[in-house]
């Protein structure tokens, strides 16, 4: 079991949640103009704060989790 003290070693604040984005919801998130440059749309995803503030869509797994490194986040895969 994980305490305060353990949970300091995560670094809260700096954990991003990287997910795939389905089709259906990316047409939700951004207008339809936004997609036309984006050649693999069905390869979108989201880096999300932990509290859940979308941050960026990225286009690629690799890109998401560099977009997150890049930023000195650490991006965790979520389902």
């Amino acid at each position: 079991m994980l305490n305060d003290e353990h949970m300091n070693l995560f670094d809260r604040d700096s954990l991003v949640y990287v997910r795939h984005l389905g089709a259906d919801e990316v047409r939700d998130l951004v207008p339809a103009n936004t997609l036309e440059g984006v050649e693999h749309p069905e390869d979108l995803f989201m880096v999300s704060s932990a509290n859940g503030v979308r941050l960026a869509i990225v286009e690629g797994r690799e890109a998401a989790f560099a977009a997150a490194r890049l930023h000195d986040l650490k991006p965790l895969s979520v389902h």
